[in-house]
């Protein structure tokens, strides 16, 4: 009888010895990526791994689903997707017609609109001219530059109410109209003619300096046929600015009206659509901002100043506190990592946008900041010049996570510390019927919004939710070191074993004296 209770209890005892292997590494199992996403990182968010937000990311990592050619292919007839926000803001919906021949001709159609669900048509733009392609992008890497050449730019107008507000900013000499003359509905105006040197563009700011700028992307699908996005150049945020202005990144993309994601009923609505009937939008349901869960990236995103990176937010609503993972890359297809931003802090609603129906405006404030260095140029110059305002000096080292809060920040990398920023959020759905989150543009000097005058009015690529669990914890530092959780269930495993072994010990000496 001894003998088998002592076999039990080897039993036990190695049974108890491989929870404690298993404690001890089970948890870097989520650490350890499946794919190469973030090599030799140790995040200490740790619902950066929430499956969901993790099978996202892996997506966006998948090299052969896109794929794009320089210099792109562009003849086609090119759509919005959705009611854009630009900063202002204007509200509008695109259509773009590349034609196939050697001067590269194209016609455009911008239609703008009073209210942000593109409802309530204000005028529209007809803009033919031609495009020449030029070389690879050498500031925004797999984009082509392009030089655009207008040959004609007319105007229709859809209401009285926009008649008003447009004869205040439109010289009516410059329109062909005498002296006391009126604009009328539904005539169509010319606003700009290379040959006839006419040109009325610069009241309205218009400008088409976003086809200096271009990228083509092919989306693989496993059991549909493929489709494809036009990235044309980024809007400058200032609308002094926006004129001159030579894009670094992108706006939202155009489908192609051939190959465009499915369903896709306002991609139908642009396509039919001409300057006299412009697309009337459906009105979209109106959802309260709930933020409580994960919201990852949907694409390698192209941002101004910062060039490529996926981002991934975790809110709790209860508790007002949130966390931030930005992840940098160097190319387009965020495959090369260059550095990992992890923030976090807590923020407050302050009410809904007048500016933006259905948006609301938040403040935000990061207080703790951590980063992770892959960049071996990155990780020279922080080691070289930081002086003690970035983090460890000195000490730096690729993979590993280093607090830079506790030097308020980092100067190296535009990160200071405590921080505010003034939001702009608003709730969308895409076309799986999956809650989507807008947030606001960023300044596209490289600047913060730190202050209510600079509040964004117009959203960066939207993120969709890939976890609705709300797992901030209310007394959570997500820089706090996970490993501090993985010596404690070590240290449990080993307590655990030592009092078995003590007992297995005893048992022995029961053995031996009987």
């Amino acid at each position: 009888m001894a003998e088998v209770r002592f076999i039990h209890l080897l039993k036990t005892t190695w049974m108890v010895f491989l929870m404690q292997v298993l404690c001890t590494r089970g948890s870097k199992l989520w650490e350890v990526p499946t794919a190469s996403l973030i090599p030799h990182a140790n995040l200490s968010l740790r619902l950066f791994w929430e499956p969901q937000c993790q099978t996202q990311l892996r997506h966006l990592q998948n090299e052969a689903r896109i794929t794009a050619t320089i210099p792109p292919n562009l003849e086609g007839h090119w759509v919005s997707s959705r009611c854009e926000v630009r900063p202002g803001p204007e509200f509008l919906t695109r259509s773009y017609t590349f034609y196939q021949s050697p001067t590269r001709l194209f016609r455009a159609l911008q239609h703008y609109y009073s209210d942000s669900e593109c409802h309530i048509p204000t005028y529209s733009l007809v803009i033919r001219g031609k495009l020449r392609l030029r070389q690879a992008s050498w500031i925004t890497r797999g984009a082509t530059e392009a030089e655009h050449h207008l040959h004609k730019v007319g105007m229709v107008i859809h209401s009285q109410k926009a008649i008003h507000h447009l004869s205040t900013r439109l010289p009516f000499s410059c329109l062909g109209l005498k002296a006391g003359g009126h604009l009328v509905p539904h005539r169509f105006y010319e606003l700009f003619n290379a040959k006839a040197e006419k040109d009325c563009l610069g009241a309205l700011g218009f400008s088409m300096m976003e086809m200096e700028l271009l990228r083509v992307e092919t989306q693989h699908h496993p059991h549909s046929r493929p489709t494809q996005e036009l990235f044309l150049g980024d809007v400058h945020t200032d609308w002094n600015e926006r004129v001159h202005h030579r894009p670094i990144g992108y706006q939202e993309p155009l489908q192609n009206a051939m190959h465009h994601i499915h369903p896709c009923p306002v991609c139908a609505l642009v396509y039919r659509a001409s300057e006299q009937h412009p697309p009337i939008l459906h009105p979209s349901p109106s959802i309260p901002l709930d933020l409580n869960g994960n919201w990852v990236s949907q694409r390698c995103e192209s941002h101004p100043a910062v060039l490529f990176l996926t981002r991934l937010f975790v809110f709790n609503e209860e508790q007002r506190i949130w966390e931030g993972t930005y992840q940098h890359y160097s190319d387009p297809m965020c495959r090369q990592p260059s550095f990992t931003l992890l923030a976090s802090g807590h923020y407050a609603k302050v009410g809904q946008s007048v500016k933006v129906r259905g948006a609301a405006e938040l403040v935000f404030k990061v207080t703790q900041a951590k980063v992770i260095v892959y960049d071996q140029a990155l990780l020279r110059e922080l080691n070289s010049t930081q002086n003690g305002r970035c983090g460890p000096a000195g000490r730096w080292e690729t993979g590993v996570e280093e607090d830079i809060t506790w030097t308020n920040g980092c100067d190296a990398l535009g990160i200071r510390l405590p921080h505010k920023e003034y939001e702009l959020f608003k709730m969308g759905v895409d076309h799986k019927g999956r809650p989507l989150l807008f947030n606001g543009e960023r300044p596209t000097d490289g600047s913060s919004p730190d202050r209510p005058a600079k509040r964004p009015t117009s959203f960066q690529t939207p993120m969709v939710q890939c976890s609705t669990r709300a797992a901030v914890e209310p007394h959570y530092s997500s820089y706090k070191d996970h490993s501090t959780g993985d010596k404690m269930s070590s240290a449990n495993a080993l307590h655990i074993s030592l009092i078995l072994l003590t007992v297995l010990n005893a048992w022995c000496w029961n053995i031996y004296l009987f």
